[in-house]
């Protein structure tokens, strides 16, 4: 995983809008990835956190998503014993 002095930004058409996100390399990583697993692009994943973000900025609702569905996943495999979170 690379990674970078400070938050990146990219631009991303989620409901026929075009907006940027600002994020370190690290979160996009790990949101490609989760989209990947789902097999969703990760601007359908992007439109299904900004469905369920509450108050939140949409930046702050991805990493806390990130975070949490990595988390999720850290508990499963303490408990299956597994080593792969990703």
């Amino acid at each position: 995983m690379t990674t970078s002095d400070g938050p990146v930004k990219r631009s991303i058409t989620i409901v026929g809008h075009r907006t940027s996100l600002s994020m370190e390399d690290e979160f996009w990583t790990a949101l490609k990835s989760l989209a990947a697993e789902r097999r969703i692009s990760v601007a359908e994943l992007i439109t299904d956190i900004d469905k369920n973000r509450g108050s939140r900025n949409l930046s702050s609702a991805i990493r806390v998503f990130v975070l949490t569905e990595l988390a999720s996943k850290a508990r499963v495999c303490v408990r299956t014993g597994h080593t792969d979170i990703i």
